[in-house]
């Protein structure tokens, strides 16, 4: 006779042990900290950096390069303060570097400098020589009209409050847009048009708009990230299309996505991983100019990382796609999505950020959230263990 297994009731004890085992692997979400006070947020390749409401600066994660900027390269596995300025306006995270400017219009950098991308007029000699590198926050110049900044992996763009475009650090493929491949190891103008409007660095390549609504791409085209139809490099800005139309635009690794005054959302080059969106995936899969991704016409903002995108509609529900091998896609799986999934339920999203393998976000309250790979501590929570779905950061 065959003997049945009776199931019992499992004791609540049993059900806080399973609910916690869940949300310690990072598959279920978990509440920590309870500060409300974040107004912006940026990912590196492996560390992160975000502003309060009270102009305070704060980092945490990979600081081999000293990319924290709190004087030391020890990595940090919970938020850090730097310095004791209440001054910051917005902060870029760079791969290995970080840029910011303050609320007087000073920019400021930090971070390796191995190919001069702190723009302080030294480095520009690689890995080999890292005496070059700064470990705490350094003005660059003594301008106080910096308006916007972007960071590349080893570059850095900005736009000056009179609308003009300044780059510097390496330049192997143009990414700079001075119509070399030289380093600068200090900001150099690009071009003489005073029309610049928002500017985004990826790994190579360089995407901006104009203030008539233009979008222009420069760089690295391996796979059509630039979205001018070919794979060849430019060393210089050119016109991509003739739409006057763009709202938004960030470039990742090889990939770029972007977004229209309509709320269509676009996405071009690499598409290996499912990072444009369309359905479409796998290698021999680029595009070489934008294609529309679905038709919904409510997207707000987008932002590329390595290998995956994240974006937030006007109804403040957020979305992404793409890579999720440590769930940086924050679903709740490591499957890779090759169209927008719904992240949870919430509609407050305001922000979001993608990095190499991690994402930050804020929400409308304030709060900070993260989730993804974790091994140097990017997330925040005092641990090096992934996330697969969002987690409040901690506040000290």
């Amino acid at each position: 006779m065959e003997k049945r297994k009776i199931w019992k009731m499992p004791t609540i004890a049993a059900l806080f042990g399973l609910a916690l085992t869940l949300i310690l692997t990072g598959f279920l979400p978990a509440r920590i900290g309870t500060t409300t006070d974040w107004v912006s947020v940026s990912t590196g390749a492996m560390h992160t950096i975000a502003i309060r409401s009270d102009g305070s600066l704060w980092a945490w994660g990979n600081n081999e390069d000293g990319q924290i900027g709190d004087g030391t390269t020890s990595d940090r596995l919970s938020l850090i303060q730097i310095g004791t300025a209440r001054s910051w306006a917005s902060v870029s995270a760079g791969a290995f570097h970080t840029v910011a400017i303050r609320r007087d219009g000073s920019l400021w950098t930090w971070g390796s400098n191995g190919w001069g991308q702190l723009g302080d007029g030294s480095g520009g000699y690689g890995w080999e020589d890292s005496s070059r590198d700064r470990h705490t926050p350094v003005q660059i110049g003594m301008a106080r009209n910096w308006a916007d900044v972007s960071t590349g992996a080893f570059y850095t763009v900005a736009i000056k409050r009179d609308g003009s475009l300044w780059a510097w650090g390496g330049n192997e493929y143009g990414q700079l847009g001075d119509g070399t491949t030289e380093n600068r190891l200090a900001p150099v103008q690009i071009g003489y048009d005073t029309n610049w409007a928002a500017v985004s660095a990826g790994d190579g390549h360089t995407v901006a708009i104009r203030t008539d609504g233009s979008l222009w791409a420069w760089g690295r085209n391996s796979t059509g990230q630039l979205g001018d139809g070919t794979t060849e490099n430019r060393l210089a800005p050119v016109q991509i299309g003739r739409q006057s139309n763009w709202a938004s635009v960030s470039a990742g690794n090889a990939h770029t996505v972007a977004t229209r005054e309509d709320g269509s959302l676009w996405a071009w080059g690499c598409n290996e991983q499912g990072q444009l969106g369309n359905g479409v995936s796998g290698c021999g899969n680029e595009y070489q100019s934008p294609v529309r991704i679905g038709r919904v016409a409510n997207w707000a903002s987008v932002s590329a990382g390595a290998f995956h995108s994240v974006a937030i509609r006007t109804d403040g529900s957020l979305w992404a796609w793409g890579a999720n091998w440590d769930g940086r896609i924050g679903d709740g799986t490591v499957n890779h999505r090759g169209v927008p999934v719904r992240i949870g339920t919430a509609s407050n999203w305001v922000s979001a950020s993608a990095g190499d393998g991690h994402t930050v976000s804020v929400k409308a309250d304030g709060s900070l959230w993260a989730w993804g790979h974790n091994g140097w501590g990017q997330l925040g929570n005092g641990m090096r263990s992934n996330h697969h779905a969002p987690i409040q950061v901690v506040t000290p």
